[in-house]
């Protein structure tokens, strides 16, 4: 961690969101020069500020990323981007599918192309299992962002950036995910909406799916994908396994009753992190899948590389309905360890 972000400056885009938060905190610890928040909401800003140390070497700045003039001034002698800004809910993506594509698609070019002309080190860009064969908008503009950081091959020229994409699936407490909404439903004594309990879900925890994302930031040697690997589970286990820690943390006395309301516009019974094309010359580490940029080599001759214990990936999708789920048992463990502050 030092040796990669310490002293350095840093942007992060969205760094008021969870992850974008969450990769704050961590980097925090590494002891950069400097960390540039880049939002667009000021009551998250000034919500962000109070949870920070006093002396924190962060700098607040409000914009958006579809501003790239903004964006140019924001990455003045900045060595270091996590992009974390995007539109992240499936539902409104698809009712505001032009707005998914200004922030998504749009808002990444802007940032991949203000990092070349600052001469950024390196970019990491995060991305979504939704984009491994995209069934919706969001999944699509993720899917889309992830190409935009592989064709920067095509005009980078000398520049000495790096990009790279992180993909990984939903992330336990973050803002817009299904356990804050059953968190807040058992408060309320309601019943606990599930669209399908049969839906699986590639799911972990805020630190966990931050230090991978610094760890493909320091892996990175140029557009790759890295895809995150994470346990799986079945939403109706979720929801079960919650009402028993909200017994145990004393919010409701009994069970509360599990209401099936059917898929949204845009959702799909299962995920994916990896398709079966991409796994076509891929690696495996423990971690992670990276999957290389195809544009200057091909799957019968991979690029050269030095991740450290990579092996060629196993031929084949690596999707939720294939993998182990986790136990009742095993998901109220996760959700005990990383239960928010009340």
């Amino acid at each position: 961690m030092k040796s990669t972000f310490g002293g350095k400056r840093i942007l992060v885009t969205g760094g008021t969101g969870s992850i974008g938060a969450g990769l704050v905190e961590a980097l925090l610890r590494a002891k950069p020069k400097q960390i540039r928040i880049f939002s667009r909401d000021d009551s998250k800003q000034f919500e962000c500020r109070s949870t920070l140390p006093e002396n924190a070497p962060v700098n607040f700045l409000l914009g958006d990323v579809r501003d790239r003039d903004r964006l140019f001034r924001a990455m003045e002698n900045i060595e270091i981007v996590f992009h974390a800004a995007a539109l992240k809910h499936v539902g409104a993506c698809e009712r505001n599918p032009f707005e998914a594509v200004h922030t998504n698609v749009i808002g990444t070019q802007n940032v991949i192309d203000t990092a070349l002309e600052r001469n950024v080190e390196r970019v990491v860009v995060i991305s979504t299992d939704k984009a491994a064969s995209p069934t919706n908008v969001m999944g699509t503009t993720k899917l889309l962002a992830e190409k935009l950081v592989l064709a920067s091959f095509f005009y980078k020229g000398n520049k000495k950036t790096k990009l790279c994409a992180v993909r990984f699936g939903n992330v336990l407490w973050s803002r817009g995910s299904v356990t804050p909404l059953f968190l807040s439903q058992m408060k309320r004594k309601e019943p606990l909406t599930v669209t399908d309990p049969n839906m699986t879900r590639f799911f972990m925890t805020i630190p966990q799916a931050v230090s991978l994302v610094l760890k493909a930031a320091e892996l990175t040697e140029d557009r790759e994908v890295f895809v995150l690997k994470m346990p799986v589970l079945k939403v109706g286990e979720l929801a079960r396994a919650i009402l028993e820690c909200g017994i145990e943390k004393e919010i409701i006395t009994k069970t509360l009753p599990i209401t099936v309301t059917g898929k949204r516009d845009g959702d799909r019974l299962h995920e994916k992190l990896l398709t079966e094309d991409e796994s076509l010359g891929a690696l495996e580490t423990k971690d992670m899948f990276i999957i290389q940029p195809n544009l200057s080599f091909s799957p019968a001759h991979p690029a050269p590389h030095r991740y450290k214990g990579a092996r060629p990936a196993p031929e084949g999708a690596y999707a939720s309905d294939k993998q182990r789920l986790l136990s009742k048992e095993e998901i109220k463990k996760l959700l005990l360890e990383s239960w928010p502050r009340l």
